[in-house]
C-alpha cells in the first residue's frame, strides 16, 4: 500500500510538477570550499605566468617603437655618435646563418627522425638516442659555441659564418628530431601495411606515404628550431666576429652581422642613441619569433591522423 502523504509530498514539490529535479549544493560545505580555492590558485597560477610575458612585449613594444621608421628596414647601422641608421644589414645576416644552418638541420633531423620511427625497432640503441636527443635539447646554447669554437674555428684558424651556421644548427637538431619522431608514431600503422601491401617497399612506406602524413608537425618542429636559432646569441660570440656591413654572402667570412648580436653589442654600451637601436632590433626579433610561432601554429590545423 503506497503512503499517501509520501506521494502528496513528491506531487506538491516543484521539481516534481515540471518534470525536473533540482540538486541543492551547499556552497560551505568543505568540497565546494576546496573546489574554489583551487580554481582562484589556477587562476592566479595563469596570471602569474601572463604577467611577466605580456610585461616584456609591453616593454620591448614601448622602448623599441621609437626608432621604428622606414629607414630600420633600408639602412646600416650606425656607429657611436651617429643618430641615424637601421638594422637591415643584421636582419639579412640573420637570415643568411639560420636559412644555412636550417639547410644543414632539417635533412639529418628527418632522417634521424625516420631512422628512430620506421626503422629502429625498441632495441637498446634506439632508447639511448632518444635519451640523448632529449639531453641535447636541454644544453645551454653557450656548449654548442664552445663546440663550434673547437671544432671548426680553432682548426680553421679564423671565424667564419659556416661556423657560426653549424653552432646553430647543433641548437636546432634535438627540436627537430623530437618533433619528427613523434609525427611519424602517430601516423597509423594501418597506412603502413596498406602501404606494404600493394607492392611498396619499406623505404618508399616511409618516404612517400608516412612522411607527407606527418609534414604539418614535421613544419612545426623545424619552424620551432627556426626561431630559437634566430634569437641565440651565445653561439654566435664564439663563431663570427660582428660587423655593421651587409653581409658578404661568402660562408667562409669571418664577420656577420646579426639581429642577436646587434642587441648585444649596442645594449651593453653607454651611448643612449645606440641603446635605442637594440631596444628596436629587439622588438624586430620578437616579431620575427612571433611570425614563426603563428606560422608552426597554423601549421598544426590541417586535419591529422
Amino acid at each position: 500500500m503506497s503512503n499517501p502523504s509520501k506521494n502528496q509530498n513528491y506531487s506538491e514539490s516543484p521539481g516534481y510538477r515540471t518534470g525536473k529535479i533540482s540538486l541543492i549544493r551547499n556552497s560551505k560545505s568543505p568540497r565546494n570550499i576546496f573546489e574554489l580555492v583551487m580554481t582562484g590558485l589556477s587562476v592566479s597560477c595563469i596570471a602569474i605566468t601572463l604577467i611577466p610575458l605580456f610585461a616584456v612585449l609591453f616593454y620591448v613594444l614601448v622602448k623599441g617603437s621609437a626608432r621604428l621608421n622606414l629607414d630600420l628596414f633600408t639602412k646600416l647601422p650606425p656607429v657611436a655618435g651617429q643618430t641615424t641608421g637601421g638594422i637591415a644589414s643584421a636582419i639579412l645576416g640573420t637570415i643568411q646563418v639560420v636559412s644555412i644552418a636550417t639547410l644543414i638541420a632539417v635533412p639529418f633531423g628527418i632522417l634521424a627522425a625516420i631512422f628512430l620511427s620506421e626503422f629502429g625497432g625498441n632495441g637498446q640503441v634506439v632508447r639511448w638516442i632518444r635519451f640523448i636527443t632529449n639531453v641535447l635539447s636541454g644544453v645551454p646554447s653557450i656548449i654548442a659555441g664552445v663546440f663550434a669554437y673547437s671544432l671548426i674555428v680553432l682548426k680553421m684558424g679564423t671565424f667564419s659564418v659556416l661556423a657560426g651556421a653549424i653552432s646553430l644548427s647543433v641548437l636546432m637538431l634535438p627540436t627537430i628530431i623530437r618533433t619528427t619522431d613523434e609525427a611519424l608514431q602517430i601516423v597509423p600503422q594501418e597506412i603502413r601495411w596498406a602501404s606494404v601491401g600493394v607492392g611498396a617497399s619499406n623505404y618508399q612506406t616511409a618516404l612517400q606515404v608516412v612522411l607527407p602524413a606527418a609534414l604539418p608537425a614535421i613544419l612545426t618542429g623545424v619552424t620551432l628550431g627556426v626561431a630559437r636559432a634566430a634569437g641565440e646569441t651565445a653561439p654566435l660570440l664564439f663563431t663570427v666576429v660582428y660587423t655593421n656591413n651587409w653581409p658578404s654572402g661568402n660562408l667562409l667570412s669571418p664577420t656577420l652581422p646579426s639581429l642577436a648580436y646587434l642587441v648585444f653589442e649596442f645594449a651593453r654600451g653607454f651611448d643612449k642613441v645606440l641603446q635605442e637601436f637594440a631596444w628596436a632590433a629587439s622588438l624586430v626579433l620578437v616579431i620575427l619569433v612571433l611570425l614563426t610561432s603563428v606560422i608552426a601554429r597554423f601549421a598544426t590545423r590541417q586535419k591529422q591522423f
